[in-house]
């Protein structure tokens, strides 16, 4: 069996506790971190593991920057596909109207009904979409109540934090793993306890007694009548520890020592960025998050190219710029594995109608034939009663 590698603090650290044994009042005055014991590791309790200078206790110490990419950048771009652009027909524009309006419990289908379409316009919207998945690795140091566990620390050195084989999910599927990093496992005695298992109780400051709620400490209730809830003794047990005035130790778990060691967080996530370009047909751009588009492109690879070719332009500007964002950002704290980008088609169909004489508005988009009309001539007002 091998044995444990006790820390450099000293023979007699955790040996001896300078507050266990004083009486009530001197202990009540005792600092706090006399009694409660120090609430972090100190610093110079965890080994020097060499890869991992810069890990500390609970994280924080920032991701670790990823190895060169073993994949080269794509040198040119796919060929461009055919830019088919759909458009809906009059039916499919008057079928949608009407059930729009039939949703509307305040709305009359007359203008459905009666009302002449006299123009549809067609705008093209476009969706472009980067995603981004990849992977980022951080390491901490833990400690776990030590109960036999192996200990391997300078056994032989830690592999390094990139070295480390982990199995990552499919492509864009959040996920996250804590794996323990291999002879980084060393024994230290508890900082908290100093090594005795067990700290002062809280309630009582270690006292194992307080004063008496029923007569508040005099040892007498009304008149002269001793107090029978502490014999008048003005004090009682407390019950938090018993009356021993110490209680074991929450970190440790009164085993007296830690087992340290190092675990690598590794989290597996999707960056996401779109643009919508521009459209004159007057509907609201929120609007447009609510849909769904037609895919025109779609191109899935370790790392994309931006679009050549697209009809267009500001869309081509708008891939080329977050490629270029996506690999700047990322990649100095991940390790990319996939990137995938598509353009839809959000169509957008302006029409144009007449009823009673006057001409009116509405509009038909997205997927789903989504319908606007904020200027719908025949709705009545209700009130909820």
């Amino acid at each position: 069996m091998e044995r444990p590698i006790v820390s450099d603090y000293g023979a007699n650290y955790g040996t001896i506790n300078p507050v266990y044994g004083l009486p009530a009042p001197a202990m009540a005055a005792a600092p706090a971190t006399s009694i409660h014991g120090p609430s972090a590791p100190p610093a110079n309790m965890f080994d020097t593991v060499p890869g991992y200078e810069g890990t500390i206790a609970g994280g924080g110490g920032g991701y670790l920057p990823p190895p060169p990419p073993s994949v080269p950048m794509p040198e040119q771009a796919p060929s461009s596909p055919n830019w088919h652009i759909p458009s809906i027909s009059e039916d499919q524009a008057r079928d949608s109207f009407a059930m729009y309006v039939s949703s509307k419990c305040c709305y009359s289908s007359d203008p459905v009904k009666e009302g002449v379409i006299t123009s549809m316009e067609s705008f093209n919207t476009y969706r472009y979409r980067l995603e981004t998945f990849m992977e980022s690795r951080s390491t901490e140091w833990s400690q776990k109540p030590y109960t036999g566990q192996p200990v391997d620390a300078g056994v032989q050195p830690a592999p390094g934090p990139w070295q480390i084989a982990a199995q990552p999910p499919a492509f864009f599927q959040e996920h996250k793993q804590t794996i323990k990093v291999p002879y980084t496992s060393s024994v230290k005695n508890c900082h908290v306890c100093l090594g005795m298992g067990r700290n002062p109780c809280t309630t009582c400051a270690g006292a194992g007694n307080k004063v008496c709620w029923v007569c508040n400490g005099s040892g007498y209730r009304q008149s002269d009548d001793r107090c029978m809830h502490c014999n008048g003794r003005g004090r009682e047990n407390c019950s938090s520890c018993s009356g021993s005035g110490t209680r074991q130790c929450d970190t440790c778990h009164g085993k007296r020592q830690l087992l340290d060691f190092i675990n690598h967080i590794l989290k597996w996530s999707t960056e996401k960025d779109e643009f919508i370009a521009q459209d004159s047909s007057g509907l609201r751009v929120e609007n447009l998050g609510k849909v769904s588009g037609k895919e025109l492109f779609k191109d899935a690879q370790y790392m994309v190219y931006p679009v050549r070719g697209f009809p267009d332009v500001s869309v081509g500007q708008a891939s080329e710029r977050l490629v270029r964002d996506h690999q700047v950002k990322y990649a100095q704290t991940s390790l990319i594995l996939q990137q995938r980008q598509t353009i839809e088609l959000i169509p957008i169909t302006k029409v144009n109608y007449m009823w009673k004489g006057k001409p009116y508005v509405y509009y038909v988009y997205g997927n789903e034939f989504k319908v606007n009309a904020d200027d719908y001539p025949a709705t009545c007002c209700c009130s909820v009663m």
